[in-house]
């Protein structure tokens, strides 16, 4: 049992990383056919924001991967220590999700 729920926790950590190589791939290419516009003279200020904010949504996404990842670990070590680590960390993810969650809801009310 316990070996599964490893695996099961690494496969969604890997779902999480897959997402933010997947949003870096996206937002870099799209940022470089903005940066082509640009040399055109064409403004893309608001278009440089909204692909920054849907990176950040991919960053969102992935996070809330990782914590359920992290979450399912802690059952295979359910030692005090490990309890109180996985705590930092889901605070940690959480003040950073929410900071982000807000910075999106600021460009798109």
């Amino acid at each position: 049992m316990i070996k599964i729920l490893q695996i099961i926790s690494i496969v969604i950590g890997s779902i999480g990383v897959v997402v933010i190589i997947w949003g870096v791939i996206l937002t870099v290419f799209r940022l470089l056919k903005l940066e082509i516009k640009r040399l055109h003279q064409v403004s893309i200020y608001r278009e440089r924001e909204s692909l920054r904010h849907q990176f950040g949504s991919y960053l969102l996404l992935a996070l809330e991967f990782m914590i359920a990842a992290d979450i399912v670990a802690t059952f295979t070590h359910p030692t005090l220590k490990d309890i109180a680590f996985l705590g930092g960390i889901v605070v940690i993810r959480t003040v950073v999700s929410y900071f982000l969650e807000k910075e999106i809801e600021k460009f798109n009310p």
